[in-house]
């Protein structure tokens, strides 16, 4: 067993300087090299809207069907947890803005191993989600426009967005501010317009309204028992992935503190309506073991239920708007954590390099050259290469989480001792409630281990994390490890 790495002062962060202050930079440019070109609005909408994934729109029907109304519970489980690991890496990410957030803050941490391996790790899931979104907005679009072909389809919209987080990073912030717009006005509407109908307050609606009644009328409120709940969990954990999106952006802004402690304020309430909002609306307009949620999704089944018209077709646009949105932001924050990696040794040095517009252009190029390659796993071996990606890279995101744990839990001290006056986002209750947070992530990956739907993930996701891991010890050895 390696030894505890002793703790590093702050400014001791390996080979990446801090992001601007206002006023620090005339050009807009930071000291590493990127354009501070997110605005306020930008970095707003990119906190909303990266909650708020395709998998909340296409994925819940499944959890529903496994746990029924207690659903509710598996959200909000998981919805709390998102808000402690949230408000550490929003503590840690206001002190020291870096376009490497969490993995960064693991070099100085936990030791450089740390660092490399989760970066690598979180890249590796990004790139992953490249090929599932190009392929989920594929087949809308050749739904739409069959004479081309779904391969067709999946690499127009990656050329597109490709070419987009290469113009700029404003280009970048400019797409994902109307995409997540989209997003967040259309489930608003959503939970007004579904509210009104639960209680019989919407005027037309084909549905009366039961009120509360579908949560227990059916079943009971846990027709599956209690352990549906943890069941539901396994189901809705990652469709969370995409919180911390913000943290890594804010390092291109021009106030990186006031974006960070902004997002991190506000995660509370976009997780209260968007998944509980939605999510009870659903369950209370219809009994949960209908067989429209399964068939036809859960929000196109709840708008048919109230007599929306054409109800699939605008969720596909729905759909297909957070597909493009979540394409845009995956392949912007893999790029700038390769950026990170290159910038602190552990990945190649071109991907440290910026262009004359302050782009991390080979970082960009690489990440989405893999994107392109895993998309051709999709279509050439679906149930064999690709379903390995997919199941390897599952459940990084508890590993993420479990990370940003450890890591506020060393730092807290030294950002305290070294540089009080940045604590301006502090956690709860520390250290109580980051150990609780851990406790409860590691319980979900052991139950996972536990689980058969779940085994087979858990188990290749952390077998790569082993092998990263591994690599990044020899690497480092010497070197804080």
């Amino acid at each position: 067993m390696t030894s505890q790495p002793p703790l590093a002062k702050v400014e001791d962060l390996p080979h990446e300087p801090t992001a601007p202050t206002p006023g620090d930079a005339g050009d807009g440019q930071g000291s590493d090299g990127l354009q501070a070109g997110l605005k306020n609005r930008h970095l707003s909408m990119i906190a909303i809207g990266g909650v708020i994934g395709a998998g909340l729109f296409v994925g819940s029907s499944a959890g529903i069907a496994a746990a029924g109304p207690a659903i509710l519970v598996s959200y909000a489980i998981v919805g709390l947890m998102v808000v402690l690991v949230m408000r550490m890496l929003g503590e840690m990410a206001a002190a020291r803005p870096s376009s490497g957030s969490f993995s960064a803050y693991a070099d100085m941490a936990l030791g450089r191993w740390a660092g490399f391996s989760i970066g690598w790790l979180y890249w590796f899931f990004w790139v992953v989600v490249l090929a599932v979104e190009a392929t989920a907005g594929a087949v809308i679009l050749n739904g739409w426009i069959p004479a081309v072909p779904q391969w067709g389809w999946a690499l127009i919209v990656m050329v597109v967005l490709t070419g987009t987080n290469l113009a700029s990073v404003a280009s970048y912030g400019e797409f994902e501010f109307w995409f997540a717009g989209i997003k967040v006005v259309a489930i608003a509407a959503f939970v007004l317009i579904g509210v009104l109908a639960v209680f019989g307050a919407l005027p037309g609606s084909d549905n009366p309204g039961a009120g509360f009644a579908n949560l227990t009328a059916h079943g009971g409120f846990l027709p599956n028992g209690a352990g549906s709940i943890l069941t539901g969990v396994l189901m809705v954990v990652f469709s969370f992935m995409g919180s911390e999106i913000v943290t890594l952006a804010a390092g291109e802004s021009a106030d990186p503190q006031r974006a960070v402690r902004k997002a991190t304020n506000s995660v509370i309430w976009r997780i209260a309506v968007f998944y509980l909002g939605s999510i009870f609306v659903v369950v209370a307009l219809l009994p949960w073991g209908s067989k429209s949620i399964v068939e036809d999704g859960s929000y196109v089944a709840a708008l048919d239920s109230i007599g929306i018209p054409h109800a699939g077709q605008i969720m596909n646009v729905i759909v297909l708007t957070a597909v493009l949105s979540c394409l845009n932001s995956g392949l912007y924050t893999a790029s700038r954590m390769a950026f990170s990696l290159g910038k602190r040794g552990d990945a190649p040095s071109a991907f440290a390099r910026v262009n004359a517009r302050g782009v991390p252009q080979a970082a960009i190029l690489g990440s989405v050259v893999f994107g392109f390659a895993a998309v051709w796993f999709n279509y050439q071996w679906p149930e064999t290469v690709f379903q390995f990606l997919l199941n390897s890279s599952g459940a990084v995101a508890l590993f993420v989480w479990l990370v940003i744990c450890f890591s506020q839990l060393r730092l807290r001290g030294v950002i305290s001792r070294e540089t009080p006056e940045k604590l301006v986002v502090r956690m709860w209750l520390f250290p109580y409630l980051t150990w609780v947070t851990i406790a409860g992530i590691v319980f979900v990956i052991g139950y996972m281990l536990f689980d058969e739907a779940g085994r087979t993930q858990m188990g290749l996701s952390l077998l790569v994390a082993v092998v990263v891991v591994v690599v990044s010890l020899v690497k480092h050895r010497g070197a804080r490890v």
